[in-house]
């Protein structure tokens, strides 16, 4: 980089060569910090993509998991919900609810399987566990919502992604 800074027929005394010389070296010096930058931008880029693909994995199983399993569970927060106000403790662990009084987005740290159950809660029960009021509550699970419908567009859209490059791949 200092090479290419350096005033041509500065260097040219320097290196007692000549300016066209000189210039050929400032060229291939460029080019060469121009390839780098480029190969900097493509690995950035794939790392990207990469993180994509293990987010979008891990979302999978999120949503995947809810409809597979965790009935039981899902019975055991609508029963508990529907026995008294203050049992949303209960259906949302302490962490959840610390998350949901103290983060300024909570809906952004929170992962769907997380999203789902504040979706689930009485905004009641949910105002009284955070000690708040219910438009609140409401205004909060409205955000977590469109959050989680967010994240689920982002998972169609890369599966679609993923299908349009698995069709590309098997063609000759």
């Amino acid at each position: 980089k200092v090479l290419i800074d350096v005033p041509r027929s500065d260097l040219a005394g320097e290196l007692a060569q000549s300016e066209t010389k000189i210039q050929v070296l400032q060229d291939t010096l460029q080019q060469v910090l121009d390839r780098r930058e480029e190969e900097r931008q493509s690995r950035q880029l794939l790392q990207l993509y990469l993180e994509a693909l293990k987010t979008e994995d891990s979302i999978l199983s999120k949503v995947a998991e809810p409809e597979a399993a965790p009935r039981k569970e899902m019975d055991v927060v609508d029963t508990g919900t529907s026995s008294t106000d203050t049992s949303a403790t209960t259906a949302l662990s302490n962490q959840v609810l610390a998350a949901l009084k103290e983060k300024p987005a909570p809906e952004l740290c929170l992962d769907s399987q997380d999203l789902e159950l504040v979706l689930k809660e009485d905004a009641a029960a949910l105002a009284s566990a955070l000690g708040w009021d219910k438009q609140k509550a409401a205004a909060l699970q409205e955000a977590c919502e469109q959050e989680l419908s967010k994240r689920l567009r982002q998972v169609q859209t890369l599966h679609s992604l993923r299908s349009t490059s698995k069709g590309k791949k098997t063609l000759p």
